[in-house]
């Protein structure tokens, strides 16, 4: 059966999805297997072509470390506070301690200029060094490694080769236009094919280090080194973490998973946000909807930064809205998405030579959505700028004209169909979400002009807002009073869940309730709610598709706005039980077996757990004040 009817998963020599660590040094991000394989890693950055790349097809290359002859890990953790992996393995003669880092170091270019940053400069960079360590604790384990790059994505087999004298060296090349791989260790490596191998006896005190780096930057060269690089790195998610406001709660650790997580999607050179790391996991095992979230959407990006932007992290906000300056300001319309350094053009094509997770074809790059009409983005950036600046009191000149420009967009584009949130390669809609979305744009900007003094234009925004609305409310609504897909249908979506969060109407209007309700009882499977049935929605593909989880989330937060506080808790705790062992969601659940489905680790569901979680604590204080008041 397919995901979300009662998947059942066949054997399979690829781990679940939940399975992975997630690695990232905001520039490049990195998938762990419990097996301790790194299975994805993209060069010279996170939507450039895989190195290691055996998620997609076991032949696509693999980087392990760990016990020679066991391959199930005893327990994996983060080290509180950070993106460095723990995993820990026993063995019949011992038990040793890997870590995995992607380095971050103090900043590098004091002597001449960044040739990618275009953020203004910090007291940290990326060091471009994955760091692997190992400490015996107990007894003696045979190590074993294996680096198996094969270039552009799994198409070009590594050369390797010593550099200088000795064992511990080492350079991996591909073709002209791949990365060199520098392999620098305390082991002895030798070459087997494309193949840097090594194996070792460590015993009780015994460290020993692997770093592959990509860059002129010097890597670690001892274990010392190595060491104190980790901990550097360590300390820079410490102190990022702590700019945040986390309300001590027994949830707080999910939060700052979450906000880590998010930060670690972000690409630091230009302040876009990725929507996931990877490409063409399935949300349909077997099936054709594979697609690439390497790239920055509006409208994730946003959502994203108006929940780091709740606990308190606005930095990466200006960094975002400075992007979006950068991509829009010589007077382009803006797009529903972009490359995370503002590339325009995202053909898509598939890869035919990999397999495919579990064999789900096809594998693809890019993505054709690029240049899709959705309606909804200019709301969703205008509602987070509008939260923004009235928290910082922070809108330059610059950014004004384009949020202008965006503004008289959503009145003129409004009353045409679109493709929706969703992204439908079906026929275009007058999605009702959509339409909701272009008033949010319109209302926010008729605040900030008030906000600014130009009274008149906000007046005349005000009147397109209230003509959207009304148009709504005459076309989006069914006969009993919620909300539906589009204008021509009585079927339900979940994006008009979003219609309480974005303040279309009072948190009591039976319209609103009402919707709330009917997506909760027609639109779940076992309690997890569909982003729509795709039996009757018409979204250009065939198959099934799992629980759209941040929909799921959308419906806890919705509970918790209407009142319905005991409702958002036991779904917001059933999510919570259902995240990874390592506290990481994928796009999609499957309801009956909890199985993680698409691409991991996906930013919107986590910008989703957080707006969720911080929805029903605001609820609980405030039935506590209540009860006070009583």
């Amino acid at each position: 059966m397919a995901a979300g009817t009662g998947h059942t998963r066949r054997s399979s020599t690829y781990p679940p999805i939940a399975d992975y660590g997630f690695l990232s040094d905001c520039e490049v991000t990195a998938l762990v297997a419990p097996s301790g394989n790194v299975e994805w890693m993209c060069l010279p950055r996170m939507d450039g072509p895989s190195v290691f790349g055996s998620i997609l097809d076991r032949d696509a290359g693999g980087f392990r470390l760990g016990p020679a002859d066991v391959r199930v890990p005893a327990a994996r953790r983060y080290l509180p506070g950070t993106m460095i992996l723990e995993t820990s393995w026993g063995t019949p003669t011992g038990w040793i301690i890997v870590r995995d880092a992607l380095l971050i170091g103090p900043w590098h270019h004091d002597a001449e200029r960044s040739a990618s940053h275009r953020r203004a400069p910090t007291d940290y960079d990326c060091d471009h060094v994955l760091l692997r360590t190992v400490r015996c604790v107990d007894g003696e384990v045979q190590v074993s490694l294996d680096c198996s790059p094969v270039f552009d994505y799994g198409r070009t087999p590594a050369a390797w080769q010593y550099n200088g004298e000795g064992y511990s060296d080492a350079s991996a090349r591909g073709g002209d236009d791949d990365p060199v791989l520098r392999l620098t260790t305390d082991l002895r490596v030798g070459f087997e094919g494309g193949r840097a191998v090594a194996r070792t006896l460590v015993k009780e005190g015994d460290t020993r280090f692997v770093a592959l780096s990509w860059s002129e930057h010097e890597p670690p060269t001892t274990y010392e080194g190595a060491y104190n690089r980790q901990v550097w790195t360590a300390h820079h998610w410490q102190h990022w973490l702590a700019r945040g406001r986390f309300p001590d709660h027994p949830w707080r650790e999910y939060l700052e998973r979450s906000a880590l997580t998010l930060k670690g999607l972000t690409y630091a050179p230009s302040g876009a946000l990725v929507a996931a790391a990877t490409t063409s996991l399935p949300e349909d095992p077997g099936g054709e909807r594979n697609w690439d979230y390497r790239y920055t959407w509006i409208r994730d990006s946003t959502l994203t930064l108006w929940a780091m932007d709740r606990l308190g992290f606005d930095w990466e906000a200006d960094d975002f809205f400075s992007f979006i300056a950068d991509v829009t300001g010589t007077g382009d319309d803006l797009q529903i998405m972009y490359g995370i350094d503002g590339e325009r053009q995202l053909t898509e094509g598939t890869l035919d030579h990999l397999e495919g997770y579990e064999r789900s074809r096809p594998v693809r790059i890019g993505n054709g959505a690029f240049d899709q009409k959705q309606h909804d983005v200019w709301g969703a950036l205008l509602d987070t700028v509008y939260l923004h600046t009235r928290g910082s009191d922070r809108l330059d000149d610059r950014m004004w004209t384009i949020l202008c420009r965006f503004v008289d967009d959503a009145i003129k584009n409004w009353r045409e169909p679109d493709r929706g949130i969703w992204e439908v390669r079906g026929k275009p809609q007058h999605f009702t979400a959509s339409k909701v979305m272009c008033w949010v744009a319109v209302d926010r900007g008729a605040r900030l002009a008030r906000s600014r003094g130009q009274d008149d234009r906000a007046a005349g925004w005000q009147r397109e807002a209230d003509e959207i609305k009304n148009d709504v409310l005459q076309h989006g609504v069914d006969d009993r009073g919620v909300f539906v897909q589009h204008y021509a249908t009585s079927g339900l979506d979940a994006s008009a869940l979003l219609i309480p969060l974005v303040g279309f109407l009072p948190y009591d209007d039976p319209r609103l309730v009402a919707t709330v309700h009917a997506i909760a009882e027609e639109l779940t499977h076992d309690g997890l709610v569909l982003r729509y049935r795709v039996e009757s929605t018409d979204d250009g593909l065939s198959g099934e598709e799992g629980t759209f989880t941040i929909c799921s989330f959308w419906l806890v937060s919705a509970w918790a706005l209407i009142g319905e506080v005991d409702k958002a808790r036991h779904l917001c705790e059933k999510l919570l039980r259902m995240a990874s062992p390592l506290g990481l969601y994928a796009e999609e659940l499957d309801a009956e077996s909890g199985r993680h489905l698409g691409n991991f680790p996906q930013a919107f569901t986590h910008l989703g757990l957080i707006n969720a979680v911080l929805h029903i604590m605001a609820a609980e204080r405030a039935m506590e004040a209540d009860d006070r008041d009583d």
